[in-house]
């Protein structure tokens, strides 16, 4: 009798932890987890790709350094961990309302060019 129960028993516990076993692996292959799994390894890919980035651009300035300081050049070192400056565009339109000079002294048409 108490054999019986035993195997009863074992049975049973290998039967609940077979269907949760299957569940688990069935959550996991469902499309919302797939697309977790994949957003989570694109951010750390991301992340890595960054701190790899840095790591070139501060061995980069380092070496740029050690040739200005071989040649007697001195140039100056930014820090890596900030962007570069950015430009105003070239073709901005002036910021007290004002036109363009070409555009107060004649028009432009395109077909007088013919």
């Amino acid at each position: 009798m108490f054999r019986r129960a035993f195997w009863f028993t074992a049975g049973a516990a290998a039967g609940v932890w077979a269907t949760t076993k299957v569940n688990r692996k069935l959550k996991q292959l469902t499309p919302e987890s797939l697309a977790a799994q994949a957003a989570d390894k694109a951010v750390e890919t991301g992340h890595r790709l960054k701190e790899f980035a840095l790591d070139v651009r501060a061995g980069m300035l380092q070496r740029e350094a050690e040739l200005g300081e071989a040649l007697g050049i001195e140039a100056p070192v930014e820090d890596p961990a900030l962007p570069a400056p950015r430009r105003a565009a070239a073709l901005d339109s002036p910021r007290d309302g004002a036109r363009p000079p070409y555009t107060d002294t004649h028009s432009y048409n395109r077909n007088e060019d013919h």
